[in-house]
């Protein structure tokens, strides 16, 4: 299950760590843009400019609270895969869980419980879903199923007598009268 289109580990970082701010930016931009659209005074011009001067204050901010939380992501996992030698879904869960446990210390040992749990179930969730979904498009690609499905006696269940044992007095219906 090793994931071969990745970078190396010192580069993953800075991969990751940019790839967030640009989901973080582009979805600020979306939210906050609208935000600052619905919550303007009346008048189309005005809201406007008001979604577009919301959106340059708060869509960067977004971006950078995505950015460091990707870049400390791959840094845990980067470490996860040095300290236990192999690439395997445990290291995105427990590097989830580090992630918003390191990131809400500022907050409490609550928040830290709190966000460490929901990390680390947030990602087992996406880990899940990714295996799952892997196993359901490589079933599509295996031979013995392709050969089940061209076979037509397995489809039915029946098993159909070849053509040359057919003679004209019997029927493949067994006993039943032909009406032709």
């Amino acid at each position: 299950m090793e994931d071969y289109a990745r970078e190396p580990c010192p580069w993953r970082i800075v991969e990751d760590c940019g790839g967030a701010f640009s989901m973080g930016a582009i979805g600020g931009s979306l939210f906050h843009g609208i935000k600052g659209f619905r919550n303007a005074p009346s008048g189309n011009y005005r809201r406007l400019i008001s979604g577009f001067v919301t959106l340059k204050e708060r869509a960067p901010i977004v971006g950078g609270n995505f950015a460091v939380w990707g870049g400390l992501f791959s840094a845990i996992d980067c470490s996860m895969v040095y300290l236990r030698k192999k690439e395997d879904p445990w290291n995105s869960i427990t590097s989830g869980a580090l992630t918003g446990a390191i990131l809400s210390v500022r907050n409490g040992t609550g928040a830290i419980i709190g966000s460490a749990l929901i990390g680390g179930v947030l990602l087992a969730l996406i880990e899940g879903f990714g295996i799952v979904f892997t196993r359901i498009t490589a079933e599509q690609f295996n031979p013995a199923n392709r050969l089940m499905e061209e076979d037509p006696s397995q489809q039915s269940g029946q098993q159909f007598p070849a053509l040359g044992s057919i003679s004209e007095r019997s029927s493949i219906f067994g006993s039943q009268p032909s009406y032709q």
